[in-house]
């Protein structure tokens, strides 16, 4: 029997349709999760994949998501090979089969079309706890995966529509708070709605015409990967990237060094020279870095590039075992996402001498708190990650200024700010200042974005703050003549008058009632010299306190008048012309 015949309407309806179905998972999620992490700052993905694993489509509300299901979709449709059947769930978080990051829960379902499997539906979402030695999950003083988190191979939790009640109750009663086990059952839910919409679209299309059309689909995202890969000069580039302290040394420095090579329609990321992995928790797993790859790259090419396996065909990544982006078992890894920055700087400065036009100045890297505790007046226990205060600015382009307050690369802006009165209501802090930093903006003729400065007075009782992150030593970079932005930093104030600087991979336990919690995050990289911006948007960055009168007048040549802020044009002029 001769298959149907490819029609090129229904393959672009086809995409449409399934990015429709992965966008309606994602609310659903968003809907019915709990955990501030969740259903505010939307730190998951879904997705859909192919029978065999490859996807068909995602929504990453955080880019770093953007690789992290698929791999471990295969090892499943692999690994339980003959014992996949209707009404079956999975879960899975574990690094050393694929996993990303510890916290990073995913729940898969097969989706069969009567006998037939022909597609999982996945959801992947950061969980409030994950068990291990620190409530949150994050533990800088980790140097083995137990001491981090509960490892969960991929386990099938529901078995033909039952609950596996013992499983379940494993899983859960090894993890501290309600919320995660609530918040599965969303993942659930969520994994149901893609199962019905995409049944549903089989139904009208018929099966066989779906199957020949997806393949369609790959190929056509192929072809488009393809296409912008050859706009990149044939050649071998090389960038570096930098890690700062890896939570034991103090001082520590390790390098990321990535080896590009284009060669017409392909392009292969070669990691082999990186250093090794450290004796910590900061290092990777090679989904985690592939991951951030995979977004840093997605940023320079055409944005309506579909996300199915086809885009990523033509890309191949090396990353050697046993180097800190792909560490040996049984490493601490919870590190491994927020490698990102460096990884990404890396990748940036190796192409932006061939495709200026393309590219970013740096982005602020993550320096992040988590804080948990009892809350006295809820009368249970919280954790909550502050994002409202790590999302610093990210780089200018060539022709357009960074954005301010987006956060960290590998967030590339899905990571949501909490509401104020939310974050009030689920924490027992209280928020007293947030806002945009001045000057904290890498200057160019292109600003960076800007950073933010936050202030919380902390309360209830026991409360224990997780630093983890970079960005204290390195700034965002700039880019052909443009200023670095500015660093990161967490400064504890106690009632008893001490201040203590947190460090970037720190425990700090028992922090009393009334302590103000002072964090900047710092801004991006410019791009080009500071002294081509037009003076009178400069005139107006000082106007609305982006940037100050000192630094309009040191940094962008640009002299204004104190009372009225008008530009003296002649000054100015000297000013810039060096006369």
């Amino acid at each position: 029997m001769s298959q149907p015949a490819v029609d090129k309407v229904l393959v672009s309806i086809l995409g449409r349709a399934l990015k429709s179905i992965t966008d309606e998972m994602s609310i659903s999620m968003e809907k019915t999760t709990r955990s501030p992490i969740l259903c505010e700052a939307k730190d998951f993905v879904t997705g859909l994949y192919d029978a065999e694993g490859r996807m068909l489509e995602q929504t990453e509300n955080l880019p770093i998501l953007s690789f992290s299901l698929s791999p471990v979709c295969r090892f499943i449709a692999e690994r339980f090979r003959g014992e996949i059947h209707p009404g079956d769930v999975f879960f899975h978080n574990d690094v050393f089969t694929y996993g990303n990051q510890n916290n990073d829960v995913a729940a898969f379902k097969p989706i069969f079309h009567g006998e037939r499997l022909i597609a999982w539906a996945a959801t992947k979402g950061h969980q409030a706890d994950i068990g291990g030695a620190v409530r949150g999950g994050y533990n800088p003083n980790a140097t083995e995966v137990w001491q981090e988190a509960l490892r969960i191979p991929a386990v099938k939790v529901y078995d033909r529509g039952e609950l596996r009640r013992d499983v379940w109750d494993l899983i859960f009663s090894n993890i501290r708070l309600p919320i995660v086990e609530e918040d599965m059952r969303a993942e659930i839910g969520a994994c149901t709605v893609g199962e019905r919409r995409l049944l549903e679209l089989v139904e009208r299309i018929g099966l066989e015409r779906f199957e020949v059309h997806k393949q369609a689909l790959f190929e056509a995202a192929r072809r488009m990967m393809a296409s912008e890969i050859r706009t990149i000069p044939d050649g071998v580039y090389r960038g570096e990237g930098r890690v700062y302290f890896d939570g034991r040394t103090p001082g520590s420095v390790y390098t990321i060094r990535v080896t590009i090579t284009v060669d017409g329609e392909r392009i292969v990321f070669d990691y082999s020279d990186t250093d090794p992995q450290t004796d910590g928790f900061v290092n990777g797993t090679y989904t985690s870095s592939a991951s951030a790859t995979v977004l840093t790259f997605l940023q320079m090419v055409n944005p309506d590039i579909p996300h199915n396996d086809g885009m990523v065909q033509p890309l191949e990544i090396v990353i050697p075992e046993g180097t800190i982006l792909n560490a040996a078992y049984p490493a601490a890894t919870t590190f491994g996402n927020h490698l990102c920055p460096p990884n990404a700087d890396a990748i940036i400065r190796a192409l932006a001498p061939v495709i200026p036009e393309r590219v970013t100045a740096g982005w602020n890297p993550l320096l992040c708190s988590l804080t948990s505790g009892h809350d006295p007046e809820r009368g249970d226990s919280y954790v909550d990650i502050f994002f409202m205060g790590l999302k610093g600015g990210s780089g200018a382009t060539c022709d357009c200024d960074g954005y301010d307050h987006i956060g960290m690369i590998d967030a590339s802006g899905g990571v949501l700010d909490q509401d104020y009165e939310m974050f009030e209501q689920s924490t027992p802090h209280l928020l007293v200042r947030h806002e945009f930093l001045t000057d904290s903006a890498g200057a160019g003729r292109c600003r960076g974005g800007l950073g933010v400065e936050s202030r919380v007075v902390l309360g209830g009782e026991g409360t224990q703050l997780v630093t983890f992150g970079d960005g204290d030593v390195e700034p965002a970079f700039g880019l052909f003549g443009g200023h670095d932005g500015t660093l990161n930093s967490i400064e504890l104030r106690y009632p008893d008058g001490r201040c203590q600087r947190a460090k970037s991979k720190d425990i700090v336990s028992s922090v009393p009632a009334g302590t103000l919690y002072v964090q900047q995050a710092g801004g991006g990289g410019g791009y080009g010299d500071p002294r081509e911006r037009p003076a009178e948007l400069v005139r107006e960055e000082v106007r609305n306190e982006v940037i100050s009168a000192a630094a309009a007048r040191e940094v962008y040549g640009v002299v204004l008048d104190e009372e009225t802020l008008e530009i003296d044009e002649e000054a100015t002029r000297r000013l810039r012309t060096g006369e």
